[in-house]
């Protein structure tokens, strides 16, 4: 990594490389209304209109100037939900939703510090897993769209602090797997990810 970064420099190109984890506050009506009419024997059980989800993501953004510059973003939202039945036994699901991205940024520079505003599309991944006596597993694929705003201040020459928020709009589709679909019985509907979400993020960034 440490060539790549220095080959990367001897070429004058202007690169933002960030890690950052954060929390995602979602709404998924889909999935939230599934589990809560199949799988919830109590209503303190219940799943709320929005739920926190954990998330992980890095980023690499080239500068076309001092103010716009274009990146790819791989974001990796995870979650899951378990609950005992009051008749015995358990059940547990889990999944993980993989958001990349091509994200296009207007910058405002500063001394020691920038703030970049931008948006972006991209591909939607989900692998989930459903256990009630044992596991089955479904997956399903869309789109997703993405506003961001985040800053950046510096520690030292090249490493910065990052802090962020983002609106998304994630359409994955209905959960599917070879044999079946994922289907709400209350409903007879198709279960699916779609979500809206906001988050609030941490990192750093390494600025060349």
């Amino acid at each position: 990594m440490l060539l790549i970064l220095l080959g990367v420099n001897r070429i004058n190109a202007q690169w933002d490389l960030s890690l950052n984890m954060g929390l995602d506050f979602k709404s998924a009506p889909s999935y939230r209304d599934y589990i809560n009419y199949n799988h919830v024997s109590t209503s303190a059980d219940l799943l709320p209109s929005f739920k926190s989800s954990a998330c992980f993501a890095g980023e690499a953004d080239y500068k076309l100037n001092p103010y716009f510059a274009l990146g790819i973003e791989y974001n990796f939202q995870i979650d899951s939900y378990n609950n005992t039945y009051s008749s015995g036994g358990s059940y547990q699901i889990s999944y993980n939703l993989q958001r990349p991205s091509i994200v296009a940024y207007y910058i405002l520079p500063g001394e020691g510090y920038q703030f970049k505003f931008g948006g972006g599309v991209g591909l939607r991944y989900v692998s989930l897993s459903e256990s009630i006596y044992s596991a089955t597993k479904y997956t399903a694929t869309g789109a997703g769209f993405l506003i961001k705003c985040e800053g950046n201040t510096k520690l030292s020459d090249h490493f910065y602090a990052l802090i962020g928020v983002n609106v998304r709009y994630d359409i994955t589709g209905k959960l599917i797997n070879p044999i079946q679909n994922l289907i709400n019985s209350e409903s007879g509907e198709n279960v699916n990810l779609n979500s809206v979400s906001i988050g609030i993020y941490f990192g750093i960034t390494f600025i060349l």
